[in-house]
């Protein structure tokens, strides 16, 4: 893959996933996990870039008054906790593939669930149910480095928990956050170990899209589409990580 390629696809991958609040961070690791050489280099890099796109969602989304930060608290507060002690754990390189691909299996499906209003009525979360579904989201967002929106928005539009734009500040702020925090804990663990290299390359591209993405209205983009084809991506690059891993199958 050519340098301009891979940053067009960084550029592509901020601008889509800021415009709905999210960093990108499941994308971003189903890219290096076919381009960079360990799991470190994986989770790191993809922290980082998460760490910039969301950081300008989040201040927009401060300066229009939609971060209520008393009503995001236990969401974020436990997630930080659990993120640092997710980014932690030493796990083999074959299980660390095998449950990424996983995770970006999961990922892909709440994907294609996100804006799906299958409940008809409000379900509130208590300050406890709150902090519990932070927590357990951020664990395995530092295991796996993501930021954890790609899960937590899609739950809480299932729920009808609050409005589209609030979820989505909450998701840019989660996903901050929670990066923030899994970049403490590989560091902290001693295993940071950003690609220097490839973040030269990816870090003005995800700022622009991420800038762009935050900016520009997609309205005459066919969100729909676009979802169902990042989707299938981040399945097929989760399948391959588990079929390689697991059995080294090679697809």
């Amino acid at each position: 893959m050519s340098d301009i390629v891979i940053a067009l696809i960084f550029f592509g991958i901020a601008f889509l996933y800021a415009s709905v609040g999210f960093g990108g961070g499941s994308s971003y690791l189903a890219i290096l996990a076919l381009v960079a050489t360990s799991f470190d280099e994986i989770r790191t890099t993809a922290l980082i870039l998460n760490v910039v796109v969301v950081m300008i969602g989040s201040i927009r989304f401060y300066q229009k008054g939609l971060l209520s930060f008393k009503l995001f608290m236990p969401f974020v507060l436990s997630s930080i906790l659990t993120a640092f002690l997710g980014a932690q754990v030493q796990l083999s390189v074959e299980v660390f593939f095998v449950l990424l691909g996983i995770m970006l299996m999961l990922a892909a499906i709440f994907m294609l669930i996100q804006g799906q209003n299958l409940q008809s009525r409000t379900i509130e979360l208590n300050t406890v149910q709150r902090g519990l579904t932070g927590g357990a989201i951020g664990f395995v967002s530092g295991l796996v480095g993501i930021g954890g929106g790609i899960f937590l928005s899609p739950t809480l539009h299932l729920m009808n928990w609050r409005k589209a734009k609030t979820i989505a500040a909450l998701s840019a702020f989660f996903i901050l956050c929670n990066s923030l925090s899994g970049l403490a804990g590989l560091a902290y663990s001693s295993h940071l170990a950003p690609n220097i290299d490839l973040l030269i390359l990816a870090l003005p591209s995800v700022f622009l899209g991420g800038l762009v993405g935050n900016y520009v209205l997609t309205t005459k983009l066919n969100r729909r589409m676009i979802r169902l084809l990042t989707a299938l991506f981040v399945s097929y690059v989760g399948l391959k990580l588990i079929l390689a891993n697991a059995w080294g199958i090679q697809i």
